[in-house]
């Protein structure tokens, strides 16, 4: 995902970047190695970013930030189109956080001044199409890729389950 945003795109060296829901901040640190300015990951999770931050610590990265916040929460343009790109793998909005993805897509399209980069379920496509018109903005399907989720809650009935995931660019029209 970062290789193909840093060669094929050339919107991660030197440029500003924004990590939306970045756990323990792998797409951070990677944005970070492949030579970003300053990249800041946002996350509510306070433990997810305790482990971010020992990670930035073991690699030795000082172009890398972090943000304890609830994205959803945030005044509009708090961080209006201060980023020159944003990253995210959000949650998929399913069963408990239904719609979150395109929360974070809608936060994600103001921070950012070229693009932004997500991972959404293919079966939503049509449906992130619709809304990227609504909002103005070019919708690019960059991959079409498989991902098995592991079972993470007590509800979840099967180990895991293969789901299929779009890699997309979105940009300002």
């Amino acid at each position: 995902m970062l290789y193909t945003i840093h060669s094929t795109f050339d919107d991660i060296e030197g440029r500003l970047v924004a990590d939306l829901g970045c756990g323990c901040g792998v797409l951070s640190i990677g944005a970070a190695m492949l030579d970003a300015g300053l990249c800041i990951g946002f996350d509510i999770d306070d433990d997810a970013l305790d482990i971010f931050r020992r990670n930035v610590e073991e690699f030795e990265i000082s172009n890398v930030d972090m943000v304890q916040c609830d994205l959803c929460s945030l005044e509009p343009d708090a961080y209006g189109e201060k980023f020159d790109t944003v990253i995210m793998n959000p949650p998929f909005g399913t069963k408990h956080n239904q719609g979150m993805d395109m929360k974070f897509l809608k936060a994600a399209l103001t921070m950012a001044k070229t693009a932004v980069y997500s991972l959404h379920k293919t079966s939503t496509r049509e449906h992130i199409q619709k809304k990227a018109n609504d909002w103005g903005v070019k919708m690019e399907v960059i991959a079409e890729l498989r991902y098995d989720l592991p079972a993470s809650y007590k509800f979840h009935k099967k180990k895991s389950v293969d789901i299929q995931v779009d890699f997309l660019r979105f940009s300002k029209a």
